[in-house]
């Protein structure tokens, strides 16, 4: 038994690596994400679109459920899961994401405000009727090439052969692998106003076509601010267009005005809608404004409508400044056209587009008419056929009533062969010989009936006849005629204006950028306070100074802040969190507050804290640090001056933390008690000033396996009483020592 010889072929890892991903990348670009130039399809959106054309749900037939749609588009087409297909489907459905959408959904499609669509058990959807007469309608005439399905049982369109450049109509958006598109929506009666122009003047520039086509034109209107950008924009293909959301101002009784806005840019489509109600509330949280005294959104099925109410005497229009620059009430669309033409992927400009969506207009309609033309080529062969035919009616009538077989009478008609056939007369048997029919019209005269030898079925095949030899006179003129087929493609054009153009939704403008020019809030004085669960609010200083026995009772820290500092929290992990004043809620007394967690990098579960204080007066002051290593130093407060939100207050040791930190202005001894209630009192001139990024000096020696548990300031001739093993001890009867003594227990 022979064994197969195995073909082992060795390849650097590197280049196999690089070869395998632009394999995978430019099948992710060319088979998934990128839309086509010459149809401005997907090929998802095109299987889609194909399969509900194949299973006839046309426009003037009744909807069918997305779930038969989807399924039947995943088993033939596209075998890349449901929801893919389904999104695809949902999207040319949306009339608020698509200049001119494709499909025309019954039920639950999703709203302007980020609503998902119902699962497709339960929405319906046929083709719109652009779709129909526009997208698809010369398909039967073999206008484009179709190609195998994925596994070769089905066959579908490479590119369906559309009539608009859909690309510009209905824009794109697609994120490929090292590139993405980004295309806006136009408006239809514009861009084929552009195409027509392109037509008559190949040699047309951009500006040219932009005085046909004046920009984009969003389903959700809005303002276009930087006209002037625009043709460099279309010169290269890439670039950033600024969108306003339209607002009206309507006047109130009272003498009140609200502002409402009617239209909002394209990228606040979705849940950038609550985005920007929540951003407009902020402005008056933060104290960016007083002038709006309520927010609603009134939107409807009607349009967009979401209310400003503005208090007495406020001004409109500074208003409007303030939400075009700190909302997304004005956003950026950022432009990329890119495409793939050719079988790559391209930038192109307006001008290349609509070049490429010409070429391939010529091309389709040339397939068309030079199928058309054979078509009737083929009809005029038979239609003469037929005419010579009823010249010699009974000839033939005789030739088939002497033939033994079909083949014996074709082979008489079409090369005049007589043997074997009975004729009545040697006349008509001569006749015969001389028939020189094509095998075609030989086999149309064998089908023709009867009926067709009546007078009037004769003269309207003369006609018929005559008809046939207009067209084939037509096509031939159009296919060798350009300036004709331009024509013809014009008038196609126009009636698909005519039919399906709509009014601009989207104005375009040059408007100044937006000015607000924001005053810092009056910065007031308020009382910090923080529990012992870490909870942390401010209060008025009326407020503190009518609770005050209270609040220094049930809080770690209390102290004074102004309304525009921060607080420094110090932690027993050696970091210092700063927290801004104005991020923490000044509340009632009684208020609980907020966890430190949700406004600093604090963490609760990993650390806990030390110590807080006023940024402000931190840099007047000296901190003393303790660790559980007994490493002990004095840092001036300047050290800590940062803009950061997190830094690291001290150096520590591996495994060390610390137990103290606090002021020590006024201290002169410091008492150091360990977890075995070994005790050491010194005076605080023996510990060193130093810089944050120190260690610092040891306070006491520890035994083995002890550590330093607690660190107590002591300040004049103040009492204080430690708890050692359960039982009051006075500090009075430790002994004055030094630093970097042994600790030593006292006797209870």
């Amino acid at each position: 038994m022979e064994t197969k010889q195995e073909n082992i072929i060795r390849t650097d890892y590197a280049e196999e690596m690089q070869k395998s991903y632009i394999d995978y990348a430019m099948s992710v670009i060319v088979s998934r994400a990128l839309p086509d130039v010459r149809d401005g399809l997907k090929p998802v959106q095109r299987r889609t679109l194909y399969d509900m054309y194949e299973l006839g749900i046309r426009y003037d037939r009744p909807y069918r459920k997305c779930a038969r749609i989807v399924g039947d588009t995943m088993g033939k087409y596209h075998p890349h899961g449901d929801s893919s297909i389904y999104e695809a489907l949902v999207v040319m459905a949306q009339d608020f994401k698509k200049g001119c959408t494709l499909v025309d959904g019954h039920g639950n499609f999703g709203s302007i405000e980020g609503d998902g669509a119902a699962a497709m058990r339960y929405t319906e959807a046929r083709l719109q009727k652009i779709t129909q007469d526009v997208f698809l309608a010369d398909l039967d005439k073999n206008v484009v090439d179709f190609l195998p399905n994925f596994d070769e049982t089905e066959k579908e369109p490479s590119v369906l052969p559309v009539r608009i450049p859909n690309l510009l109509v209905n824009g794109a958006d697609g994120i490929a692998v090292g590139m993405a598109t980004s295309i806006p929506p136009h408006n239809l009666a514009e861009v084929v106003d552009a195409v027509k122009a392109y037509m008559k003047n190949p040699e047309i520039s951009v500006k040219g076509l932009m005085r046909y086509m004046k920009g984009p034109d969003f389903p959700t209107g809005g303002i276009i601010v930087n006209k002037d950008d625009l043709p460099a924009i279309y010169e290269t293909g890439t670039g950033k267009i600024r969108v306003r959301g339209r607002v009206e101002t309507e006047k109130l009784p009272g003498g009140r005005q609200q502002l409402v806005v009617t239209q909002i840019p394209y990228p606040m489509l979705g849940a950038n809608i609550g985005k920007f109600l929540n951003d407009a509330a902020s402005l008056v949280e933060t104290r960016k404004t007083t002038d709006i005294v309520d927010i609603s959104n009134q939107s409807s099925k009607e349009g967009i409508r979401i209310v400003i109410e503005l208090r007495k005497g406020a001004d409109p229009e500074a208003l409007k400044n303030l939400l075009y620059k700190k909302t997304r009430l004005e956003d950026t669309f950022g432009v990329n056209m890119l495409a793939v033409a050719d079988g790559r992927p391209e930038t192109l400009s307006l001008r290349q587009i609509i070049e490429h969506h010409v070429d391939f207009l010529f091309e389709i309609s040339n397939r068309k008419y030079r199928n058309l033309l054979a078509k009737e080529q083929e009809k005029q062969e038979i239609q003469e056929g037929l005419i010579q035919a009823c010249d010699v009616i009974d000839l033939i009538i005789e030739i088939l009533r002497g033939s033994q077989s079909r083949e014996q009478a074709m082979k008489c008609l079409s090369e005049g062969v007589t043997e074997g056939i009975r004729f009545r007369t040697k006349t008509s048997q001569k006749q015969a010989a001389k028939l020189h029919f094509t095998e075609k019209q030989a086999a149309a005269i064998l089908d023709m009936r009867l009926h067709r030898l009546i007078g009037l079925e004769l003269t309207a095949l003369i006609q018929e006849h005559e008809q046939t030899l207009a067209n084939i006179a037509r096509y031939e003129e159009l296919l060798n005629n350009y300036d004709e087929m331009a024509g013809l493609l014009i008038k196609e054009l126009d009636a698909v204006k005519r039919e399906f153009g709509v009014a601009r939704k989207t104005s375009i403008e040059n408007a100044e950028e937006a000015v607000f020019e924001e005053t810092p809030p009056e910065e007031i004085e308020l009382c910090f306070l923080m529990d012992r669960f870490g909870y942390m609010k401010t209060i008025d200083m009326t407020a503190y100074e009518r609770n005050k026995e209270a609040a220094e009772k049930e809080n770690r820290f209390v102290f004074p802040v102004m309304s525009g500092g921060r607080i420094a929290l110090f932690t027993d992990t050696g970091k210092m969190h700063t927290v801004r004043v104005k991020e923490i809620p000044s509340v009632r007394f009684r208020d609980k507050g907020i966890p430190a967690d949700n406004v600093s990098n604090y963490d609760s579960s990993q650390e806990r804290i030390l110590f807080a204080a006023d940024m402000a007066k931190l840099s007047e002051s000296v901190l003393l640090f303790v660790s559980r290593d007994s490493m002990c130093k004095q840092v001036p407060g300047s050290e800590f001056e940062t803009s950061r939100k997190t830094t690291q207050s001290t150096k520590l040791g591996e495994g060390d933390q610390l137990v103290y930190v606090g002021p020590c202005q006024e201290i002169e001894q410091l008492l150091l008690q360990t977890s075995s209630g070994c005790l050491l009192r010194f005076l605080m001139t023996e510990v060193s000033s130093m810089k944050k990024t120190s260690i610092g000096v040891r306070g006491m020696k520890l035994s083995k396996g002890d550590y330093v548990e607690k660190a107590f300031p002591l300040a004049g001739e103040a009492e204080l009483t430690l708890s050692i093993d359960d039982r009051e001890y006075p500090v009075s009867k430790v002994r004055l020592s030094r630093r970097d003594a042994r600790g030593s227990r006292p006797k209870l």
